[in-house]
């Protein structure tokens, strides 16, 4: 811990388990005071519990990514609770129990969720945390895509949010930068989550992970020094940027 994050407030989407909780707990870490927000309540104060106990400031809130009035209510109480938001992390989304097939095959109801959550939900977000980054003199905004983006047919409407998710990144930082308010996206490889390995068999995810560079699963540990760096003031004149943590994946 270095404390690099000392007097910032941090909200994390999606912060229940996996990955989401694996960023709360570095930003508590490295000192921001952390809103772990998920639609699944008990799970966020699961994890604020945790981060607690390890010594940070954290709580937890409930929150529909994809509902206007929900992401609002969430901005207005973090400003309430702790006088300002200076970062957000849009780590929500659909990908746990997507069946990996024919793309033609998705069901479009399907679809229109996965894209809800996806791209309408970190635009809603950010929506909601810019006035009050505003008011600070800036912010960060991170956004979760993937390697996904780059092609991924098996699971057609995941990636094709996390490639709108980029577009969303730039766009966003355009917008905001004359704010102070830096918007970047990370884009993550396999990574050995719950979810992944609830979609993809072992021996495949072990053959496409021989081919990279460091040939190995990515862990959520593997992401956390890109959103520290991004999050932090040595960061200030990046903006619109994808860092890619996925082991050498895309050049294999």
């Amino acid at each position: 811990m270095t404390g690099s994050l000392d007097g910032k407030v941090a909200i994390v989407t999606g912060a229940a388990q996996g990955i989401g909780r694996a960023y709360a707990l570095a930003l508590a870490a490295e000192g921001a005071t952390v809103v772990a927000a998920d639609l699944n309540r008990p799970g966020a104060e699961e994890a604020a519990e945790q981060i607690r106990a390890a010594g940070g400031s954290c709580s937890g809130v409930e929150v529909d990514v994809n509902d206007l009035v929900s992401t609002e209510r969430m901005a207005a109480a973090v400003v309430e609770a702790h006088g300002g938001i200076d970062i957000l992390v849009n780590n929500a989304a659909i990908y746990a129990g997507l069946a990996p097939g024919d793309p033609f095959d998705i069901d479009p109801a399907e679809w229109d969720r996965v894209m809800a959550v996806n791209v309408r939900g970190p635009w809603l977000c950010a929506r909601a945390v810019a006035p009050a980054m505003r008011e600070r003199g800036g912010g960060r905004i991170v956004n979760q895509s993937s390697v996904a983006a780059w092609g991924g047919p098996a699971i057609l409407h995941y990636s094709t949010s996390k490639a709108a998710v980029i577009g969303l990144t730039r766009s966003l930082a355009k917008h905001l930068g004359k704010d102070g308010i830096t918007v970047n996206a990370i884009a993550p490889g396999v990574m050995e989550t719950e979810s992944t390995l609830g979609i993809f068999p072992a021996d495949r995810l072990q053959r496409a992970t021989a081919l990279q560079a460091v040939p190995r699963m990515g862990t959520p540990q593997d992401l956390v020094g890109a959103l520290i760096f991004l999050c932090g003031d040595a960061a200030r004149f990046i903006t619109g940027q994808v860092v890619v943590v996925d082991g050498g994946q895309i050049m294999a």
